[in-house]
């Protein structure tokens, strides 16, 4: 298997000389460790995962042993299984004050965020990594992704033209590294045991109440609404469970990694009309195993195309943040009459729409919508169809054409 270098190394060695302990978190399998342990080649960096149960017995009975065995320069994997340790690691940095003391892993982001928060503020730089980015699997460095034509360009020149076939095939194939490295080759053998390995081990020990086919059963229901705004009624008949059920396994499934959310734009002119955020997965593959598509052909012909489309580019616009170790400012906007832009991109004191498409011949009806933000108080810039058009272009001077290949 060849090592697929991640956009995140150089953010990990820039924060290892500031700050005493570095947390990298994100779901199971995404390759925290791999990244990591690349890194730590040469090093006097040592290693130890709690997922030995002996090492994760030790270190929550007497943690003071435990940071004495394995004393820094050390990476500690799946930390979240030992909170106790964080007063102690707290104690050893006050103590020796030096810069990358500490790596550590962690899969389940807000458990671990509160014995973080608690016990190491001002101390750690928290870091996320995703599945792998197009941008990686191109095998090239990528900035945040802005609507500027500079930047555009510079970042098509970096990449190789993918059709609409390859584009779905890149979709139904997912961003697992496992996958995309050639190590499994059977995506329906992946995900099922991914799921089933995810549901036993994290889910519940998240919740000892679960039960594992009816959280399957809820998983695929939200898989079948990517993109779409969440409706808390609808998955919970799906999945036959309560409506409070279903709210809170939604937060198991964001604080594990596996869903994020685009909330509605709002600002004091523009009143927020809707409040329900939209709902996403970092992994179209896992989306895909779940709605049962069988190919990558068939999904481009079948009805939940459009919905994938979207999340796969709003994924994969987002992971251009974290893989820079930046959190993006991405929301929709929808008013009352349900007239909807896809995204809508703030930074730098300005307002970026976007709309996504499978068609690859974009025209002005699309962009209209975008007008909707001009009573906003910050000023609305350029504006983007992202879709499958070939080669970027223009619809005018303020409105761009971008393939999806080059996020």
């Amino acid at each position: 298997m060849s090592y697929i270098k991640r956009n995140l190394e150089n953010i990990v060695n820039q924060v290892t000389k500031e700050y005493p302990v570095v947390l990298v978190t994100g779901p199971r399998q995404v390759g925290k460790t791999t990244m990591l342990q690349k890194l730590m080649e040469g090093t006097e960096r040592g290693y130890v995962s709690l997922d030995d149960l002996n090492e994760r017995a030790l270190a929550k009975s007497d943690p003071e042993l435990f940071l004495q065995l394995h004393k820094p320069p050390v990476l500690i994997d799946e930390v979240q299984y030992a909170p106790e340790l964080f007063a102690y690691i707290k104690m050893n940095v006050d103590k020796n004050h030096a810069p990358g003391a500490f790596w550590l892993t962690g899969s389940q982001i807000f458990k671990l965020m509160r014995g973080v928060q608690e016990s190491l503020a001002g101390r750690v730089a928290v870091l996320s990594l995703t599945s792998l980015s197009q941008a990686e699997i191109a095998g090239g460095e990528m900035e945040p992704f802005t609507i500027d034509m500079e930047t555009l360009l510079e970042r098509k020149a970096g990449r190789t033209e993918i059709d609409t076939g390859g584009i779905f095939e890149r979709i139904y194939k997912g961003s697992m590294p496992a996958i995309v490295s050639g190590v499994n080759s059977n995506n329906q053998i992946f995900y099922s045991s991914y799921l089933s390995t995810y549901i036993e081990r994290d889910v519940k020990d998240l919740s000892d109440a679960i039960d594992s086919l009816r959280f399957l059963q809820f998983i695929t229901a939200v898989a079948a609404r990517c993109g779409q705004m969440v409706n808390v009624a609808e998955i919970a008949r799906d999945a036959d469970i309560n409506q409070t059920q279903a709210k809170n396994w939604l937060g198991i499934l964001e604080t594990l990694g596996i869903i994020f959310y685009l909330h509605p734009y709002s600002n004091n002119l523009l009143k927020r009309l809707v409040k329900t955020p939209k709902l996403y997965f970092y992994d179209t593959g896992l989306v895909c195993y779940l709605t049962k598509w069988s190919s990558a052909e068939t999904l481009e012909c079948g009805a939940m195309n459009g919905a994938i489309l979207e999340n796969y580019v709003v994924a994969e616009i987002r992971k251009t943040y974290l893989n820079c170790g930046k959190e993006p400012y991405m929301y929709y906007y929808r008013d009352k009459d349900a007239k909807e832009i896809d995204v809508v991109l703030e930074h730098d004191g300005i307002l970026n729409p976007i709309e996504i498409k499978k068609t690859s011949n974009p025209g002005t009806e699309l962009i209209k919508v975008f007008g909707l933000l001009d009573r906003a108080s910050t000023p609305r810039s350029k504006g983007a169809v992202i879709c499958m058009k070939p080669v970027l272009g223009a619809i005018d001077r303020d409105n761009y054409i971008i393939p999806v290949w080059m996020i």
